[in-house]
């Protein structure tokens, strides 16, 4: 037969396991268990068996532990999770990739029905269709205000109603009907809050940043401190270049305006005595279009100077 632990033993024992998790891991997940039951947060244990445990204890408990020991190591880099124990959390200390962790986390999420009093996590909405329920039951589509008609002998739904939105609380005649109708609209499982990470705590979005997001926001960045920089014309590595390009350009700006020269500035005064220099060329088919067309325009003006001509000697024909 069993010894039955006292409740000052299951504390020393808890106490001891905690703190043997926090010698061991740097990675924590902070996770909500609410409307979570045992056997789902079996199943959770389960798949992430090998490289997580998942952890649950009450909150002041968890605080009372992760303060001795903080105390008794001088590790005070775990301080950080004690403001984050707040509601039904519990903890998941991982030695895996906290990303692929999460995403095993969220896999694990089960149907529950409408009850009364509860706030809806999302909106629920009744699809059309038939609903299987005899003509008998059309008083609850007509309390809620939803269309139906006779459809063979049962109440069929004309169009989608929006039944429940997010937010608001769950009342008998909505539960009622989902219950009639077979809807579990709710799904629960844990939910990660927090990200801890080495004496870091960030939001589980962080997670979902990519390189190309990280580089994106670092040339963001960047291009920020070389814009400060060259307002306070304060050097730093970030607005070097444009500091050497300005400089570039009033020393060009300089030697035009002056005698001074040098190689690359004879090149910009010669462009500005005479542009032609620099012009393309263009290309050769245009080139023998614009060649077909000036002899074709030397022939029209041949042509045009006999008919002067004629016109001339029959003036002077009638004048005679």
């Amino acid at each position: 037969m069993a010894i039955k632990m006292t409740k000052a033993q299951k504390k020393v024992r808890y106490d001891k396991k905690l703190c043997q998790l926090l010698d061991e891991y740097t990675k924590v997940l902070i996770a909500v268990a609410d409307n979570v039951g045992s056997n789902q947060l079996q199943e959770i244990r389960k798949g992430l068996r090998g490289d997580s445990i998942v952890l649950m204890g009450k909150n002041t408990l968890i605080r009372r532990c992760i303060k001795v020991y903080a105390e008794n190591t001088g590790n005070k880099e775990f301080l950080e999770l004690m403001p984050l124990l707040v509601g039904n959390v519990g903890l998941i200390f991982t030695k895996g990739d906290l990303k692929e962790v999460r995403e095993e986390v969220s896999k694990y999420k089960v149907g529950a029905p409408a009850r009364v009093g509860l706030v809806a996590p999302v909106d629920v909405v009744v699809p059309p269709g038939n609903t299987g329920l005899d003509p008998s039951q059309t008083s609850f589509f007509q309390v809620l205000n939803i269309p139906t008609k006779i459809n063979k002998g049962t109440v069929e739904i004309i169009t989608p109603v929006e039944l429940i939105k997010k937010g608001d609380k769950v009342g008998s005649s909505e539960s009622a009907l989902l219950a009639k109708l077979g809807i579990r609209p709710f799904s629960y499982g844990l939910v990660i809050t927090n990200v801890y990470d080495s004496g870091s705590v960030f939001s589980p979005e962080v997670l979902d940043l990519t390189e190309e997001d990280l580089m994106e926001k670092f040339a963001s960045g960047v291009s920020m401190v070389a814009s400060v920089s060259l307002a306070i014309s304060y050097p730093t590595i970030a607005a070097a270049p444009h500091m050497f390009l300005n400089g570039y350009k009033n020393v060009l700006a300089v030697a035009v305006e002056t005698e001074y020269s040098y190689p690359h500035a004879d090149k910009i005064k010669e462009y500005l005595k005479d542009p032609s220099k620099f012009a393309v060329a263009a290309p050769v088919a245009a080139a023998a279009a614009g060649g077909s067309a000036a002899p074709a325009a030397k022939e029209e003006e041949k042509k045009e100077e006999p008919e002067e001509e004629s016109d001339g000697d029959l003036g002077m024909s009638l004048f005679d």
